[in-house]
């Protein structure tokens, strides 16, 4: 009895379909960093908080440091934003960092990326390149077993 109709195909298929998807959200993710960061609003800002979430047993690494910054919007409006790790070892609580957002949403579209903190870029680049070039061996691999290949 199968599992899985179709058996491996099948699973080359959907396999390689869900990090085809996870790739391109890692690919958005990465072309929103990059669009703030070249015609983005420029800000002074600050390293708020630096806290610690659990991630639940079972995990190797069973928890993950999430950043919060905060900065002042030209109108006056004060933002407080959450992103990646900006390098290796991260900001101290108060360090000040550079913000480029959007002014039409600065709640929803800001970044520390840019000189002395490419974490935001370069963590979405290699998930997508990553994921995008095993995606595509799946996918090869399923038009293989069909005989498209």
């Amino acid at each position: 009895m199968q599992i899985l109709p179709g058996g491996t195909a099948t699973f080359l298929l959907l396999f390689g379909l869900l990090l085809g998807a996870f790739a391109i959200r890692s690919a958005l993710r990465l072309n929103r960093v990059l669009r703030l960061v070249r015609h983005g609003e420029r800000a002074e800002g600050r390293c708020a908080d630096r806290r610690t979430a659990d991630r639940g047993p079972g995990m190797e690494r069973s928890y993950a440091t999430e950043y919060v910054f905060a900065f002042r919007t030209r109108d006056g409006r004060d933002i407080e934003f959450t992103d990646h790790a900006p390098g290796p070892f991260g900001f101290e609580v108060g360090a000040p960092v550079r913000v480029s957002y959007d002014p039409a949403d600065p709640a929803k579209n800001a970044t520390v990326a840019g000189p002395g903190a490419w974490g935001p870029a370069v963590m979405p680049a290699v998930f997508a390149l990553g994921l995008g070039v095993f995606a595509v061996g799946l996918l090869l691999g399923f038009a293989a077993m069909r005989g498209w290949l």
